[in-house]
């Protein structure tokens, strides 16, 4: 079967609270072939503390002295809002995703319905959250920056409502969850990025795997899809000279729309674990082997040596493997120079 992965244009809010530049990601993201853009929901309140710090990179590309919850404040859009973006998403032809960060946002998402709910790496360790998506019965991506192997194997325990310790109840099963290798820091070094570890998370943990990038440029996300991802994240934005945290990390449009040509390259050439001698090449083996042909003129009955023939293109006579089974023999007939024999 052909290889088809799962690009979700990540916009998440990278919009910064402006319901007009939300709606335009939605149209760059479909125009530039992804099959999902994704944003981020919440009710920043429910989620961060008045005390809660920001992350250093953060701290470096916004204003110091505002606080997590002052920033997210003013960069998340208002719940009411996610229903037009659903409609936009529907009406331009491109699938609508939000990323939910309390269970307010939870059930506002769980209403409007979604192909796939999508866990962030900071609700990993949430029992409260995973119970509540559990709960919804909707395929997961599970992201999984700041997770170690154990961490990531309880919350799929709790999402599929088989834990021995933490019960939740759950219809879903490891084969409707898809687990994302990943690292939150926003640039990740590419020396931090340890993509093989998707590996280990296939093997170890029975799941479908895939890759939230944030690194900077395209190219761990080309070699994620090599390997065989079959879901690949990346932050967008209009402009990385915008305000916000999340810009600087992000690849602009025309880098989203190569982004998906190259993955849907790879995919197209993946094809199966098979060495196949192919329906485009087959011409050019007459073309590029060689045969067995007349090093001279060859008079009938002469014998065939090393003196007399040699191999030379093109490939639509006698096999060079066949060498020593035409040494000896005598000429069938007479051979002019470079006549295939």
């Amino acid at each position: 079967m052909k290889k088809h992965t799962i690009i979700i244009a990540e916009a998440g809010v990278n919009h910064n609270g402006d319901l007009e530049m939300a709606r335009e990601m939605v149209r760059v993201a479909r125009q530039a072939g992804a099959d999902y853009v994704k944003f981020q929901t919440a009710v920043p309140e429910l989620v961060i503390s008045t005390f809660a710090p920001k992350a250093e990179y953060q701290k470096a590309i916004t204003d110091e002295a505002e606080s997590q919850l002052e920033m997210c404040k003013a960069i998340h859009l208002p719940l009411s809002d996610y229903a037009g973006l659903k409609s936009l998403c529907e009406e331009v032809g491109i699938g609508f995703m939000s990323t939910p960060f309390d269970l307010v946002s939870i059930d506002l998402l769980a209403g409007l319905g979604q192909d796939y709910f999508k866990v962030p790496s900071g609700e990993i360790t949430n029992l409260p959250y995973l119970r509540k998506i559990a709960a919804a019965g909707c395929p997961v991506i599970l992201s999984t920056g700041m997770s170690t192997l154990d961490e990531i194997e309880d919350a799929i325990l709790i999402l599929t409502g088989s834990h021995p310790k933490y019960p939740s109840e759950s219809t879903l099963t490891r084969d409707d969850i898809t687990v994302l290798h990943c690292n939150t820091q926003y640039p990740t070094p590419y020396g931090d990025v340890n993509l093989l570890a998707m590996q280990e998370i296939r093997e170890r943990l029975g799941v479908r795997t895939g890759y939230s990038d944030h690194t900077q440029g395209i190219e761990v996300s080309l070699a994620a899809a090599a390997l065989g991802a079959e879901v690949v994240e990346k932050h967008f934005t209009l402009s990385r000279t915008l305000p916000g945290p999340d810009h600087k990390a992000s690849i602009e449009p025309h880098e989203l729309r190569l982004l998906v040509d190259c993955i849907r390259h790879i995919d197209a050439s993946l094809g199966e674990p098979h060495k196949v001698v192919s329906d485009s090449e087959r011409p050019n083996m007459t073309v590029a082997r060689k045969s067995i042909v007349a090093r001279r003129a060859i008079k009938k009955g002469e014998t065939l040596t090393e003196d007399n023939i040699t191999i030379k293109r093109p490939g639509n006579g006698i096999s060079p493997m066949r060498w020593d089974e035409v040494i000896g023999t005598a000429a069938s007939r007479d051979y002019a120079p470079d006549e295939l024999i």
